[in-house]
């Protein structure tokens, strides 16, 4: 028998995920996360991210300005956030810590 991941609560499972997602802080309809990073960490970083969001489908947005990386995921289009872009945040986390040697 298969059960339909759709019938969940989806708010409350999101912002409980979203909970445990420390340094994102949620805009509207997307989620939101500033790093200092080198220029290595963060060419590291893009490339991880790339193959996650390949993998998932999904285009998060990552950008630099001096030595911040900022990475946006959702549509901000009025989309409510999904399953999918949640699982990227965490999967971008993942990539944090490899690629900064940080545990957290």
């Amino acid at each position: 028998m298969r059960v339909l991941f759709s019938g969940r609560a989806k708010p409350d499972y999101l912002s409980d995920a979203l909970t445990l997602l420390s340094g994102w802080a949620r805009e509207g309809e997307q989620i939101r996360r500033t790093m200092i990073l080198d220029d290595t960490q963060h060419a590291a970083l893009t490339e991880r991210v790339k193959v996650v969001a390949d993998a998932l489908r999904l285009r998060p947005e990552i950008s630099r300005r001096a030595d911040q990386t900022q990475i946006r995921v959702g549509h901000g289009d009025g989309e409510p956030l999904t399953e999918g872009e949640v699982l990227l945040a965490a999967r971008i986390e993942d990539a944090v810590r490899a690629v900064t040697g940080s545990p957290s």
